[in-house]
């Protein structure tokens, strides 16, 4: 019970910062439903282009409607969830700029752990509900041959989707370390990413899936594990079968992601103040 303990003791900091973070939210609820509407329909209109493209031709890809809310489900899901915890490192610029990143070295937690829990924007849930509500449809509608290795495989790549996103957004701050203000070009890879991940990689190009199949793994986030729960083969250079390695992609993303926190933590040289 020791290491448990030890670990509640630790984890209790960051408990209380988040929750304060979400009282102060929830204090304002005009604003708060305001910019949970928002957040709703920004989500929906995502999903509409989907329903538009599908409204026009009744295959993309190879996948009918049906299929690919389930790729949208496990892709929008994932980054969805990844954003509500990761999502503030992109305030990093505005620290940089500031100069008031400084004072996060003062206090005697992880800096990375102070980004994550420096803010908690509870709106993000809204938009997490439609990937849900995507994903629970496109199980219901599609025909998957339900045994104990698919649940294990869409939880696992559910998790591993998390995780992947997450690294991305990491990465993504540690090299704001070195852009100072370079947050729309990290922005456009990030959400250019999560928008490639909710579309079938079979459209991309042979460079396209070199790099959002296995640089940038978002092929790993929905299509793949996809494609084996309902039992189709990939197109060229993107097997069907990857989908299990989901758990791979996400351990590859995380070493990339944690060699570029460290690169710019090591160069960052304080504000100058």
């Amino acid at each position: 019970m020791e290491p448990v303990a030890r670990w509640r003791d630790r984890l209790r900091p960051y408990g209380a910062v988040l929750a304060s973070r979400a009282r102060s939210q929830l204090s304002y609820r005009t604003n708060f439903v305001l910019d949970l509407v928002s957040s709703l329909l920004s989500a929906v209109v995502e999903l509409a282009e989907v329903w538009v493209v599908f409204h026009a031709a009744t295959r993309l890809g190879g996948l009918e409607f049906r299929q690919m809310l389930l790729v949208f489900g496990l892709a929008d899901l994932a980054f969805s969830l990844a954003d509500l915890v990761f999502g503030h490192c992109d305030r990093l610029p505005t620290y940089l700029r500031a100069g008031t990143l400084d004072v996060f070295y003062l206090r005697p937690q992880p800096l990375l752990a102070q980004l994550i829990t420096s803010e908690v924007s509870l709106r993000r849930l809204a938009r997490a509900s439609v990937g849900l509500v995507a994903l629970v449809v496109g199980l219901v509608l599609c025909d998957i041959d339900w045994r104990p290795a698919s649940v294990v495989l869409l939880v696992s790549s559910l998790v591993s989707g998390v995780a992947v996103f997450a690294a991305l957004f990491v990465a993504a701050g540690g090299l704001q370390f070195f852009l100072v203000d370079g947050r729309e070009m990290t922005n456009a890879f990030v959400y250019g990413g999560r928008y490639a991940a909710t579309q079938p990689a079979s459209v991309w190009g042979r460079p396209l899936r070199l790099v959002f199949g296995f640089f940038v793994p978002m092929a790993f986030t929905g299509y793949l594990p996809a494609l084996v729960l309902l039992g189709l083969p990939g197109p060229a250079w993107l097997p069907g079968w990857l989908g299990w390695c989901a758990p791979v992609a996400a351990v590859w993303a995380w070493s990339v992601a944690l060699g570029c926190w460290r690169l710019g933590v090591r160069h960052y040289q304080g504000g100058g103040g």
